[in-house]
């Protein structure tokens, strides 16, 4: 969600730009701006820098495992399966061996 200090500091800057004469009104002109940024956001269905790079990093993951398992296809489709295969088997290898 957007970080309520930004809220703020838009409804500030809003605040301060306006007239004199519609400022003097203070607090309320302020907190009623701060509500119409804050429902005007929300229904913008936003997301914070950090969720944005969670799931940046999530996608490039997957990205480079499709990459990798159409690599693999693509080697198993022209015969060369027992070179494809030999790295599956040795991780299947490792986790049947506790050692």
């Amino acid at each position: 969600m957007i970080d309520p200090k930004k809220i703020e500091q838009l409804a500030r800057q809003v605040h301060e730009s306006m007239p004199k004469g519609i400022r003097e009104f203070g607090d309320d002109v302020e907190k009623k701006i701060r509500q119409v940024l804050q429902a005007q956001l929300t229904r913008m269905d936003l997301v914070n820098r950090e969720e944005f790079d969670v799931q940046t990093q999530v996608l490039l993951r997957t990205r480079e495992k499709l990459a990798a398992l159409e690599q693999r296809l693509a080697a198993l489709e022209s015969g060369s399966g027992s070179s494809a295969r030999q790295p599956t088997e040795q991780a299947i290898m490792q986790t049947e061996d506790p050692q």
